[in-house]
């Protein structure tokens, strides 16, 4: 059975997953939401020995409700989506609860994703939540005093800001091409490459919160949790809040409580009042209109870090992977899928690529379907978690139908594969996209 090689990113997580599985044995751990079904199969693919016990460890204690009020509905479009802002069909694809953003639609936008053309992964409805009202409770037994306390919005603008542009990228960011591409099933929203948007973010960090909330020593997890509508898998279960623990030393490194967006206050759609932004993480760990933050010094678990968010198939472990943390690499074309063009005339072709591991620092292109390639030109300084933009002209020679294809190479030295190893929820995808377009 072919294993795929791991990162080393991966491997540190990896580690800590296995630690928290043999602290959980111990009945060390809590595991709120997560079922005994899914606990036994984490157990299996970590190689956990010892006796398991018969019930899971208590529930953590709830949290001091927020102040803020949400709308189960949202506002908004008529669309059923249960997402506030317009979606005009030339910028967005939309997709049940979520929109797509359309790539061509980037074109021509500078380098941050205007937050009218922002994607939206919403897994119930967009609240709305009035910040006047809002309240940030951080608590647990992280905290040297094993209480909580609160922050306002106001309390958190009095620390000091971070400015950070960054990418958020749902995990299932290239889904379809699973099947398009390589003929496999599975599961999820069938996201092309558009659910992806780069942002200049404002915010305090979560560092400076936790400290003055009083972490402890003996923290070792951090779970952020959001104020939208509990969350109802189609067989009728209850999984509560959106929540994803992260590691105390990713919160303490670069994670912020951003409050603005390209210069404005948050938008509804993307964690009004304030959201929490993993850099170079996976969508899911930047939760949006968060409420709490529970701070342990127990490992946590969350369906979001145990059935989600984790790769399964037959090149992975019976109980999965690691849970998955950075982002993988990827490139796209400012294009709309099948489009025309004229022959015999010079066209600028543009596009972005991506990394959740380092900066891209070349993006190689072919016009004939991968048989010749060369570099396209970077329009941006490479930076970790950011997209850089590139160009390359191509004048068709005739005619017909292309496939166009973008290879990008980050500064760690990954180059996107031509094909990526399957998992059956369709997760980082990262081959090369094959394009077609029609000369005409």
């Amino acid at each position: 059975m072919h294993t795929p090689e791991a990162s080393p990113a991966h491997i540190a997580e990896a580690a800590y997953d296995r630690r928290r599985l043999r602290q959980w044995l111990a009945g060390q751990a809590r595991a709120e939401g997560v079922s005994r079904r899914t606990m036994l199969r984490l157990l299996a693919a970590a190689g956990a020995a010892g006796t398991v016990p018969t019930t899971l460890a208590p529930a953590a204690a709830a949290a001091t409700t927020a102040t803020a009020t949400a709308t189960a509905t949202g506002t908004g479009t008529g669309t059923g989506t249960g997402i506030v802002k317009p979606l005009p069909e030339a910028w967005f694809t939309v997709r049940g609860t979520n929109a797509e953003t359309r790539f061509a639609a980037l074109a021509e936008t500078g380098h941050h994703t205007p937050n009218e053309r922002f994607f939206v992964r919403n897994h119930t409805a967009t609240p709305v939540l009035d910040a006047a009202d809002w309240t940030l409770t951080v608590w647990g037994d992280g905290l040297t005093h094993g209480g909580s306390v609160e922050f306002t919005l106001p309390d958190l603008k009095r620390l000091p800001a971070v400015t950070r542009t960054a990418f958020v990228e749902c995990a299932g960011n290239g889904r379809s091409l699973f099947t398009t591409q390589q003929g496999q099933t599975v599961s999820g929203t069938a996201w092309t490459l558009g659910a992806i948007g780069t942002a200049r973010w404002r915010g305090t960090r979560l560092a400076d919160v936790l400290r003055l909330a009083g972490l402890g020593p003996a923290a070792v997890d951090v779970l952020p949790r959001g104020l939208d509508a509990d969350y109802v898998t189609a067989d009728g279960t209850d999984l509560g809040r959106v929540r994803r623990p992260l590691p105390l030393a990713k919160a303490l490194d670069d994670v912020l409580l951003a409050y603005e967006m390209n210069g404005e206050p948050l938008p509804p759609d993307h964690g009004h009042p304030v959201r929490v932004l993993v850099p170079s993480w996976i969508g899911i760990a930047s939760v949006k209109w968060v409420g709490d933050i529970q701070v342990s010094a127990q490992p946590l678990y969350s369906p979001w870090n145990t059935d989600f968010y984790r790769l399964f198939g037959d090149a992975y472990p019976e109980g999965g992977s690691a849970p998955l943390t950075r982002q993988t690499i990827k490139s796209a074309w400012e294009l709309d899928w099948n489009a025309q063009l004229t022959p015999e005339t010079e066209h600028r072709l543009t596009g972005r690529s991506w990394s959740g591991a380092a900066g891209v620092v070349r993006v190689d292109v072919s016009t004939d379907g991968g048989t010749n390639w060369r570099p396209a030109q970077l329009h941006d300084t490479p930076r970790r978690g950011d997209w850089t933009r590139w160009s390359a002209r191509w004048r068709p020679p005739a005619p017909g139908a292309y496939t166009l294809l973008a290879r990008a190479t980050d500064r760690a030295g990954r180059t996107q594969p031509g094909s990526t190893v399957h998992n059956t929820q369709g997760y980082l995808f990262d081959a090369v996209v094959r394009h077609p377009v029609t000369v005409a």
